[in-house]
């Protein structure tokens, strides 16, 4: 009974109007000016109390995606969600962010505040610096001076997604039963 009070707790924050607005408020942010955002934000308080509504009513639906190619250092495919259902992704991570950032290896740097590509970037120049320390204080000591560090730069294939997203929902699932949020 406990998880489904905590769940339902999640779920009345999520559903929130204050909540979907400010989702709505990151959604916008420097897109406030193309076609789409404009046009949903003509009627802003009405297509946010619809998203609310379908929320509760637990009739959402999740809109096509949007198709197209960029390319940067590669040709990419991106599907990028309809700009309602981006509202909805901000509104869940706006609850369910600070619960599990509190369980995530210091050296994560994806999608999490305070973090991203230059601070990871930073912090491998910081491991990279602390090794040749290491290596130079060993050649000194005439231990081992042929060692040698590699970087490991990967991809994720779709597999891979796949496992993470199976894991990311077993611990979802056990820290809503636990109700230590």
């Amino acid at each position: 009974m406990k998880t489904y009070k905590n769940l339902k707790n999640l779920f009345d924050k999520i559903c929130s109007f204050e909540n979907i607005y400010l989702a709505y408020l990151k959604a916008i942010k420097c897109k406030r000016y193309r076609p789409y955002v404009l046009e949903f934000s003509y009627n802003l308080e009405e297509n946010l109390f619809n998203i609310q509504k379908d929320l509760v009513n637990l009739t959402y639906k999740p809109g096509p995606y949007r198709e197209f190619i960029i390319c940067d250092f590669k040709k990419r495919q991106i599907k990028a969600p309809a700009f309602r259902d981006r509202i909805i992704h901000h509104a869940i991570c706006n609850i369910i962010e600070p619960i599990f950032d509190k369980i995530f290896i210091f050296d994560s740097y994806a999608c999490r505040k305070s973090k991203g590509t230059h601070r990871a970037v930073k912090r491998l120049e910081y491991f990279i610096k602390s090794l040749r320390t290491r290596l130079r204080e060993r050649e000194r000591e005439r231990v081992n001076p042929t060692l040698k560090f590699f970087v490991l730069n990967a991809t994720f294939l779709n597999i891979l997604k796949i496992f993470i997203m199976t894991l990311f929902l077993i611990c979802f699932k056990r820290k809503l039963a636990t109700g230590k949020f």
